[in-house]
C-alpha cells in the first residue's frame, strides 16, 4: 500500500532544543545546519517525499523566521502543487484568544480542522528533528497488517541514553504492553523514535478527551500514548533497523555529523532515496596549492589554503594558510586565519578564529562549542 492520499503527516517542528546551545539562540532547532549543506528537517521532509506522502503539515512556534524562509513554497521537496503539498501551521489566535502549542499533542489536536479538511485514514507523526533515512510505506504496511491503532516506530539505544527516551515494553510479537516516558530507571532500551502511524478516528478521539483533561501535559509521550494504551486499544512497536539520531546536545550534534565520514546506513549519495534541501547558488570550493584535505565533506564556495582532516565544512568556508582543522564541524561563513588550530569542534555560523588561537587539542576529548558568545565544553 502505498501512502498517497491516505497518509497526512504532521511535523513538529517548534521546538527549542535549549541544549544545543548557542546553535539555537536564533533559530529553531529543525532549522540547524546539518551535514555540509543540509539543515535537520530536511531529512523527515525528504523522508515523506521518497515515501509518496502528498500532504504534509509543519508545524512551527519558536522564532520560526528561518524555517519559515528555509521552507518556502515546499519546492526544494516537491510539496509545491496544487492539490495537496506542504503547509506551515504556526499557533494562531481564534475568538477566545491566541493560543501557544502546549505540547505536541496540542499542537496536533490544536490542527484537528486541518486534518478533518483533509479526511485522512492514516495520520503520521514526525519529529522534525532527528537525522535519519526511513520509507515510512514500510511503517504503514505493518501498521496495517497488525490492525493496529497506532504504532510506533523503535529502535535499541545504548543503556545509558535509554532514560532520555519514551521506553516501550513488549510481547513476543511486538504488541506494546507498557509505555514509559523518560524512565528513571529502565526496564528495557527499547526506545521511541517519536515516529508514530495512527488510525485518524483513533487519534482524534483521544486528542479531544486530552484536551478536556486540565491535568494533562498534552504530550504524546506522557499522556495520549499511555491513554491509548489504558483503553485496550492494540498497539505496535515497528523495530527501525537503520541509522537514527536524536541530535539534542551539542556532542550528539557533533558526532552525527562526523558520522556521515564513515561507512553507515545514512547515505547521501543514494540516488533512490536523496535528501533534498533549498539549494543556494555559490562558486565551486577552492582547494590551493599545498592544501591537505583528508576525509572531509567540503561545501560550495568554501577556500581551503590549510589543513583539513575528518571535519564537515560548510558553504563559504575559508581555512588560512597554516591553519588546521580536525574531527570539527565548521558552518557557514566562518574563518580560520592563519597558524589557528580547532580540533574536536562545532564553530557557529559567521565565526572569526584568531591567527594561532588554539581550541581543544589532539589528544582532547571535549567537543567544543564556539560562538559570538565565546567557547563553552559539551
Amino acid at each position: 500500500m502505498r501512502a498517497r492520499k491516505r497518509v497526512v503527516a504532521m511535523l513538529l517542528a517548534g521546538g527549542q532544543g535549549s541544549r544545543l546551545k548557542g546553535l539555537t539562540k536564533k533559530i529553531a532547532k529543525p532549522a540547524v545546519p546539518f551535514g555540509g549543506k543540509y539543515r535537520i528537517i530536511d531529512f523527515a521532509l525528504s523522508n515523506a517525499t521518497n515515501s509518496d506522502i502528498r500532504d504534509i503539515g509543519v508545524l512551527t512556534q519558536y522564532k520560526p523566521f528561518l524555517l519559515n524562509t528555509h521552507l518556502g513554497n515546499g519546492a526544494a521537496w516537491d510539496y509545491d502543487r496544487n492539490s495537496g503539498g506542504l503547509r506551515v501551521l504556526p499557533p494562531f489566535a481564534t475568538e477566545e484568544g491566541g493560543r501557544w502549542y502546549e505540547g505536541t499533542a496540542n499542537a496536533i489536536y490544536e490542527n484537528i480542522d486541518f486534518l478533518d479538511d483533509l479526511a485522512p485514514e492514516y495520520v503520521l507523526i514526525l519529529s522534525g528533528d532527528h537525522i535519519y533515512k526511513m520509507n515510512y510505506n514500510e511503517l504503514l504496511d505493518y501498521h496495517k497488517e497488525k490492525n493496529s491503532a497506532c504504532t510506533i516506530a523503535v529502535m535499541e539505544v545504548p543503556w545509558e541514553e535509554a532514560s532520555r527516551f519514551g521506553i516501550l515494553n513488549t510481547d513476543k510479537d511486538n504488541k506494546i504492553v507498557e509505555f514509559d516516558e523518560k524512565p528513571e530507571n529502565p526496564k528495557n532500551n527499547l526506545a521511541s523514535m517519536g515516529i508514530y502511524m495512527f488510525n485518524w478516528s483513533t487519534l482524534r478521539e483521544f486528542l479531544i478527551k486530552d484536551a478536556e483533561d486540565k491535568d494533562s501535559d498534552h504530550d504524546f509521550g506522557k499522556n495520549v500514548l499511555p491513554a491509548i494504551l489504558n483503553e485496550g486499544y492494540d498497539m505496535y512497536a515497528w523495530k527501525f533497523d537503520g541509522y537514527w539520531k536524536d541530535v539534542g546536545t551539542v556532542k550528539s550534534y557533533w558526532e552525527a555529523n562526523l558520522d556521515l565520514l564513515n561507512d553507515n546506513n545514512l547515505n547521501l549519495y543514494d540516488k533512490k532515496e536523496r535528501i533534498f534541501t533549498k539549494a543556494k547558488n555559490l562558486p565551486p570550493h577552492f582547494i590551493a596549492n599545498g592544501a591537505v584535505v583528508k576525509k572531509a565533506l567540503i561545501n560550495e564556495a568554501c577556500r581551503v589554503y590549510g589543513t583539513v582532516k575528518n571535519s564537515v565544512l560548510f558553504s563559504s568556508v575559508i581555512i588560512e594558510e597554516g591553519a588546521e582543522v580536525v574531527n570539527s564541524v565548521i558552518l557557514s561563513n566562518v574563518v580560520i586565519k592563519k597558524g589557528a588550530k580547532v580540533y574536536n569542534a562545532v564553530i557557529n555560523e559567521d565565526c572569526i578564529i584568531d591567527e594561532k588561537q588554539e581550541i581543544g587539542s589532539p589528544d582532547d576529548k571535549n567537543v567544543y562549542l564556539v560562538d559570538d558568545e565565546g567557547i563553552c565544553v559539551d
